[in-house]
């Protein structure tokens, strides 16, 4: 472990300055302890009634609709007898079934665990296992993967088909595509599993009774991740860091909607991003409830004409994503013919913004991107550009309001003013700790409160912070985490690999990619074969995509594989090539 020492702190916060030159306020103010995110969801939907709450390939769900239906789905999980603590596993795309399953769970006074739909067999049964889920909820599609395990690792399964809140004939229509058009539901066969529309009307919302006992210290939240290690861990957040991180948002950024306000509109938020990763979870879904706008939900990011077709058809005020999908929209000839009137902020995150991209979309929206910054243990955002910012700076931003951003180094003292040193958060929206992990906690955490990112920046003085590096081996493609330690453990059950190491390669569009190399048991192995197994165990960005063989690892001399010595093999061999 890490020397976690207190060290030193500067007493004066730079950014305050900053802050009064914006005219933003830094202090924010959180609700009363006995209050949660029902207490929010419940305002929204008193305060937006018949309006649309989201949309998704053209079916829309009101904020009345999603009380009746959220309420529905938290009195059929209190019916199965789940109490507080327990958790419920929810795997789905962006549809509309989402969110109301989010917040059905939520309102019953349970923990969410959010999983990825595109998980392995391997990697859902770790989550499942791990974070203890008594119930799961997922979307047809993915059945099989839960079926494949083998085992039985949850309670209760409930079941939704893509079309289930479309409407009877929409439904239909779009129930017969995916499965028999486009054959994107395998074959399942899961015992005792009910359907999301029996789970709806079993019980019903009359029989909802709201948990009186559920406070802003309780998790809310297990939202899994990589943290410092490849372990994947349960970022415990409670309603207070999600809550906390809400208000903080809207203290920052929310002057970008209130001109819609003004004018009675409701702003369009496009939810490209998928909403079981924490940026957009926050962002797009709880926000975009907060302040009432029109959830737009993209189910499939990677399918640009139908994503156009969208923002065509309800033009987003606000926009979310990662600079892969910014610069693919950059260069597509269609968006750039687009009305982008409505269009009054764009947020960058899960990945470093490039100045090319950031300038072409300028150039085409007139928006100049807003770049945040945070990890699934800050909720996420703990740092941010101003919405009115003048001009793309390449900067994280400052600190979020009532978040203290320290630069430290090893022994853990703040380093002076532009010198390098690990970004440490400290505020409202910063974790729990890991779920059943103290000691992992303990490792990330310094003793007065401050949580260790493992990214390494610098700090000006007006207190906008750059990171320059990371301290961590973590990979980052298109936004999202791979930690090596996962895919080396998955990939050294092959029979033929006797061992082997992962790195981040550079990638023009993804930003980074794995890439393996692999020491042979069995010199029969190909690359094609490795290239197979990868995508046989590991969700897709996990995967690597470049195989090298070698006759030996490079290690320290206590047998740690060291990554650093894979890192300056690569970076040889490419100025070698140039």
């Amino acid at each position: 472990m890490e020397n976690q020492s207190v060290g030193t702190r500067h007493d004066d916060k730079v950014w305050l300055k900053t802050y009064e030159a914006l005219g933003l306020n830094y202090d924010i103010q959180l609700p009363p302890d006995n209050t949660s995110l029902i207490d929010i969801f419940e305002t929204s939907f008193a305060k937006f009634g018949d309006k649309t709450a989201f949309v998704c390939m053209g079916s829309s769900i009101s904020f009345q609709e999603l009380d009746l239906y959220s309420r529905q789905m938290a009195a059929y999980l209190q019916s199965l007898g789940l109490k507080k603590g327990d958790k419920v596993a929810v795997m789905m795309p962006n549809i509309l079934q989402l969110p109301v399953a989010i917040i059905g769970v939520l309102r019953a006074g349970l923990t969410l665990v959010n999983v990825n739909p595109l998980y392995t067999k391997h990697e859902l049964e770790h989550q499942l296992k791990d974070s203890d889920s008594k119930a799961l909820i997922l979307v047809e599609n993915f059945a099989k993967t839960y079926q494949d395990i083998g085992k039985k690792m949850v309670d209760h399964v409930v079941i939704t088909n893509m079309g289930d809140l479309m409407g009877s004939l929409k439904g239909f229509v779009v129930n017969t595509v995916v499965r028999h058009v486009k054959k994107l539901v395998p074959k399942y066969n899961i015992a005792g599993s009910v359907s999301f529309k029996q789970a709806l009307h079993e019980v019903g919302a009359s029989k909802y009774k709201r948990p009186s006992h559920i406070g802003l210290n309780d998790i809310a939240v297990l939202q899994y991740t990589g943290g410092t290690t490849g372990v994947a861990k349960g970022a415990m957040l409670t309603h207070k860091n999600l809550v906390a991180n809400l208000i903080q948002c809207d203290t920052f950024l929310g002057s970008a909607f209130d001109e819609f306000d003004h004018k009675g509109e409701q702003p369009v938020i496009l939810t490209a991003l998928p909403l079981y990763h924490i940026f957009s979870f926050t962002v797009c879904g709880m926000f975009g409830i907060y302040r009432g706008c029109v959830g737009l939900l993209v189910p499939n990011p990677r399918d640009l004409k139908s994503l156009l077709k969208d923002y065509k058809k309800y033009p987003p005020a606000f926009f979310p994503a990662v600079n892969t999908l910014f610069n693919a929209l950059a260069n597509n000839d269609e968006f750039k013919a687009m009305d982008h009137s409505k269009l009054k902020m764009s947020m960058g995150g899960g990945m470093a913004v490039l100045k090319p991209t950031a300038e072409k979309w300028r150039q085409i929206t007139g928006n100049i991107i807003v770049q945040g910054y945070g990890l699934s243990e800050t909720s996420p955002v703990a740092t941010a550009n101003p919405a009115n910012q003048a001009s793309f700076g390449g900067t994280i931003g400052i600190p979020m309001p009532d978040t203290d951003v320290a630069i430290l180094d090893d022994e853990g003292n703040e380093v002076p003013l532009g010198e390098r040193g690990e970004i440490c958060v400290r505020g409202p929206q910063v974790m729990k700790g890991y779920w059943n992990r103290e000691e992992a906690t303990r490792e990330v955490m310094t003793e007065d409160g401050y949580f260790r990112t493992g990214d390494i920046g610098i700090m000006d003085d007006s207190g906008f912070v750059s990171i320059v590096d990371r301290k961590k081996d973590m990979i980052l493609v298109s936004g999202f985490n791979v930690y090596p330690n996962e895919v080396e453990d998955v990939m050294a059950a092959h029979p033929k690999i006797l061992e082997c190491g992962v790195i981040g390669v550079e990638d023009e569009k993804s930003g980074e990619v794995p890439k393996i190399f692999v020491v042979r048991k069995d010199d029969s192995l190909t690359a094609e074969d490795v290239l197979a197994y990868a995508k046989q165990n590991l969700t897709g960005y996990k995967r690597p995509r470049y195989v090298e063989f070698i006759d030996e690892l490079p290690k320290s001399n206590v047998g740690k594989i060291l990554r650093k010595d894979l890192r300056a093999l690569e970076e040889n061999k490419t100025k070698a090539a140039s």
